[in-house]
């Protein structure tokens, strides 16, 4: 049986690394708030005559919207995110760029101020935070008849915490390649990434679970035969996921873009986890309340 959880060292130390490569990333290239984040303006837009996107952006900057951040949708549409646009000001916009390259047909506005950007980012932080909290009460609540219950569930939230700061440090660098931006559908993304982590790391504890209760070895082999009979049935979950997601990807439009993104991300990253680090936590603990409680004993029996 191959001993996977003897390796905790290597793959800890290859999350410890993505972690710091995910904090500088963030550092380096942060996240750009999209309109739902932050107050502005988002126009959708099709041309007639579809123009380049180098060609409008310089349209863009020659009507004074130089700062303007434009994105091709797949269907030729595009997306120009601006500061705070009244109706009068839109209808100028849209005139010039009419008189640029032709008849345009407008496909969305909206605008979002300031008051309503700064709730949603409260809101978001809060969305996550309680999900947090709701699984460790859960997961300490489900393993109670467990030895030690409270490491069940802070094992998968520490599991989650790196999950979360593994996507975002990976899709801080692409944005910045890709010039994308966190939104409301970036939040989804990010606890259905949670959720995702959550439940390939209980399939993993509740094996661990049933097998310490039928006994047969030291907690590490019994955690270690676990994974090892969860192994293929997180890989075919995660890669049938992945094909999903993938096809989200390749043949849907740039609205939800950063949610097929993020979940491509959290589903490889998360299989890691729930199968090389979350169930060495709990080696990892166990063997130092053991080594903890050893001198104790000496003590008590001389």
């Amino acid at each position: 049986m191959p001993n996977i959880i003897g390796k905790r060292k290597l793959f800890l130390s290859i999350s410890g690394a993505l972690i710091a490569l995910s904090l500088l990333s963030l550092a380096v290239f942060g996240l750009k708030s999209g309109i739902d984040f932050s107050a502005g303006s988002l126009l959708t837009v099709a041309f007639d005559t579809t123009p380049s996107l180098a060609d409008l952006k310089s349209e863009l900057g020659a009507l004074g919207y130089g700062n303007a951040i434009v994105q091709e949708t797949g269907s030729e549409d595009f997306i120009i995110r601006l500061g705070v646009l009244s109706d009068a000001e839109k209808n100028t916009l849209e005139d010039g760029l009419e008189a640029a390259f032709g008849p345009l047909t407008e496909r969305g506005f909206e605008t979002v101020d300031p008051i309503i950007a700064s709730q949603t980012s409260r809101t978001a932080m809060i969305a996550v935070g309680l999900a947090s909290i709701g699984i460790l009460a859960y997961l300490t609540y489900a393993f109670r008849r467990m030895p030690k219950p409270l490491h069940y569930g802070v094992g998968a939230v520490a599991a989650v915490l790196h999950d979360v700061l593994a996507v975002l440090g990976i899709f801080a660098a692409l944005a910045a390649l890709l010039g994308l931006e966190i939104n409301l559908v970036f939040i989804i993304g990010i606890l259905a990434v949670i959720g995702y982590s959550v439940n390939n790391t209980v399939v993993v504890y509740d094996r661990i679970r049933e097998n310490t209760l039928r006994g047969g070895g030291s907690f590490e082999s019994i955690v270690n035969r676990s994974v090892v009979e969860t192994f293929i049935r997180s890989l075919n979950t995660s890669f049938t996921t992945i094909i999903v997601v993938l096809a989200l990807m390749l043949f849907v439009g740039a609205t939800i873009k950063n949610l097929a993104l993020v979940m491509f991300i959290g589903i490889v990253v998360g299989t890691y986890d729930s199968l090389f680090v979350a169930p060495a936590i709990l080696v990892i603990w166990d063997n130092y309340d053991k080594s903890r409680l050893a001198p104790r004993a000496s003590r008590a029996g001389a």
